[in-house]
C-alpha cells in the first residue's frame, strides 16, 4: 500500500466505518419502540390462550347465537359479565331493534326422477326465507350459472325450481374474492327466480369444500316482486343434482320448509373499554360480532372474533399497559342480519370523542397475516410503521384498504377502517355451517390473533395517528 492510501484512505475508511456504526445504533434505538411491551404481550398470550377458553364457554355454554333468539341473548349477558369479570372500565350494553327469523324444524328436499325414485338431499333455509306451503313444493328442477342464463330462458322457466349452481372459482388466491363472485345467487336468487316465474329458489353453497353440509346465509326479497322460498343445498348435493339433470331434464324436486319471520326483537351490543390515561377522548375501537348463524357453533364467525377483542384489552390489562387513548372492545349485534348493531353504535351520540380508527376481526380466528388499513396515503405510513411490532409472530403484512362490515358505519363518519387479516384458506369451509364448531379452532392461532390486536391497537393508542 502506497503512502497516499495509508495516510488519506485508510483514516477515511476508518471514519466512515464509525459512521456506519454509529447509524445503525440510532436506527436500532429507534426501532425499539414498544418491542419490549410487544414481546411482553406475545409470552403473555402463547402462555396462558385464554382466548380459546373463552372461546369454549361462548360456544359449548351458549352454542349458536342468531340474532333475536335467546341464546344471542344469552350472549349479550355473557359479553357484560366476561368484561366485568376481568375489571374492564365503563362497560355496558347499548340497546338496538333487530330482527326476528326462525329456522323452523322442516327442513326437507327430495329428488324424485321420471321413473318415480326419490333422492334425499342436504338442504337448509336461507336467512330470512318464507316457507314452504305445509305440503312443500314440488315442481321441475331448472339449472343457472347465473342470472344472465336465467333471463335468457324466458317462459320455460315459469313454474320451476330454479336451481343456482355457480361454483366459487378455486383459481383465485383469495377465498374472499372467489366467495365475492358466486354470493350474489344466494343473496338475491330468490328475486330473480321469482321474476322469472320461478316457485323456489336451490343455491348451491358458498363453499369450495366437496361436502354434504349445506351452508346457510342471508338473502333479501323485494317488496315489488313475489316472494318464493329460498334454500342452500352442500356442495356434493349440488354436484349430484348436475349429473342427474345430464341424463333425467325433467326431474323434480319437492322442497319443505317452516322457517317463519316474528316481530323484531330488542337486543344489545356489549361494550368495555381500557380508558386512556391522557387522551380519553381518543378512541380506537377493536370488535367482532356477537351474533351467529344457528348452525354449528359460530366459532370461527364471529366468536372468535369476539374473543380476540376481549383477549387483546386483557392482555394489556393484566401486564399493566395503560393505553394514552382509549381502547374500546364493542361486541357488535347483527352483523348477519343487516347491521343494526353497527349502526346503533355509530349513530350513537358519543359526548365529543374522537374515533381515530376501528379494527374489525370477522374472518375466523386463524394464524394472523397482518393488517388491511382503509387509509388514504397520508395516513397509511403512519399504521405501517409498526410492522415490525408484528413480525415475530409473523403478522406484520400491513396493506391498503381494510375494514369490516360492522364498522363501516364509521367508515361513512370518516373513521379509518381496519382489519385482521388471517390465513383464510379455510375460513369458507366452515362459513355459515355446521362446520362451524368449537374443534375447528386451533388455540394457538385463535390467541396469535388476539396478541396481533393487542400489540398494533396499543401502539396506536400511544402515538396517534
Amino acid at each position: 500500500m502506497n503512502l497516499y492510501r495509508i495516510l488519506v484512505v485508510v483514516p477515511l475508511i476508518l471514519f466512515l466505518s464509525h459512521f456506519n456504526s454509529l447509524s445503525q445504533i440510532k436506527d436500532t434505538t429507534k426501532s425499539k419502540l414498544y418491542e419490549g411491551e410487544a414481546r411482553r404481550i406475545i409470552a403473555e398470550g402463547l402462555k396462558t390462550c385464554q382466548a380459546y377458553r373463552m372461546l369454549e364457554d361462548l360456544s359449548l355454554n351458549i352454542g349458536p347465537r342468531l340474532v333475536g333468539s335467546p341464546q344471542a341473548a344469552k350472549a349479550v349477558e355473557w359479553g357484560k359479565q366476561k368484561m366485568e369479570s376481568l375489571g374492564f372500565q365503563n362497560v355496558h350494553t347499548e340497546p338496538c331493534t333487530v330482527p326476528h327469523w326462525v329456522r323452523g324444524a322442516v327442513e326437507e328436499a327430495s329428488i324424485i326422477t321420471t321413473r318415480g325414485e326419490s333422492i334425499s338431499i342436504n338442504i337448509c333455509a336461507l336467512g330470512g326465507s318464507i316457507a314452504t306451503p305445509e305440503d312443500g313444493i314440488y315442481a321441475e328442477i331448472l339449472q343457472v350459472k347465473s342470472f344472465d342464463d336465467l333471463k335468457t330462458l324466458g317462459e320455460e322457466a315459469n313454474g320451476k325450481i330454479i336451481f343456482f349452481n355457480r361454483p366459487m372459482d378455486p383459481s383465485k388466491i383469495s377465498p374472499g374474492e372467489a366467495y365475492g363472485g358466486a354470493v350474489n345467487q344466494r343473496g338475491s336468487g330468490a328475486v330473480e327466480a321469482a321474476k322469472a316465474g320461478g316457485v323456489a329458489a336451490l343455491i348451491r353453497s358458498m363453499t369450495m369444500q366437496l361436502d354434504d353440509v349445506p351452508h346457510t346465509g342471508s338473502m333479501h326479497y323485494m317488496d315489488t316482486i313475489p316472494k318464493v322460498p329460498a334454500a342452500a343445498i352442500s356442495t356434493m348435493g349440488a354436484n349430484m343434482l348436475d349429473s342427474l339433470l345430464a341424463i333425467d331434464k325433467n326431474l323434480k324436486i319437492k322442497i319443505k320448509l317452516s322457517c317463519q319471520t316474528l316481530p323484531d326483537i330488542e337486543s344489545a351490543n356489549v361494550i368495555g373499554e381500557l380508558t386512556g390515561t391522557e387522551k380519553p377522548e381518543e378512541v380506537i375501537v377493536i370488535g367482532g360480532h356477537l351474533d351467529s348463524w344457528d348452525q354449528g357453533h359460530g366459532a370461527h364467525d364471529d366468536g372468535a372474533g369476539c374473543v380476540h377483542s376481549i383477549e387483546a384489552l386483557r392482555l394489556l390489562k393484566e401486564l399493566g399497559l395503560r393505553p394514552k387513548r382509549t381502547i374500546r372492545v364493542v361486541l357488535f349485534m347483527n352483523e348477519e342480519f343487516g347491521l343494526n348493531g353497527g349502526i346503533a353504535y355509530a349513530k350513537e351520540d358519543h359526548h365529543g370523542e374522537k374515533h381515530i380508527c376501528a379494527i374489525e376481526t370477522d374472518a375466523g380466528g386463524f394464524t394472523p397475516r397482518g393488517f388491511g388499513v382503509g387509509a388514504d396515503s397520508v395516513n397509511f405510513p403512519r399504521f405501517a410503521r409498526w410492522s415490525y411490532l408484528l413480525d415475530p409472530i409473523d403478522a406484520g403484512r400491513i396493506t391498503r384498504g381494510g375494514g369490516g362490515a360492522d364498522i363501516s358505519e364509521l367508515a361513512k363518519l370518516g373513521v379509518i377502517t381496519i382489519g385482521l387479516r388471517v390465513d383464510g384458506q379455510r375460513y369458507f369451509d366452515y362459513h355459515h355451517s355446521g362446520n362451524d364448531t368449537i374443534d375447528k379452532v386451533h388455540p394457538r392461532e385463535l390467541e396469535l390473533g388476539a396478541i396481533a390486536i393487542a400489540i398494533f391497537s396499543y401502539a396506536i393508542a400511544q402515538e396517534g395517528i
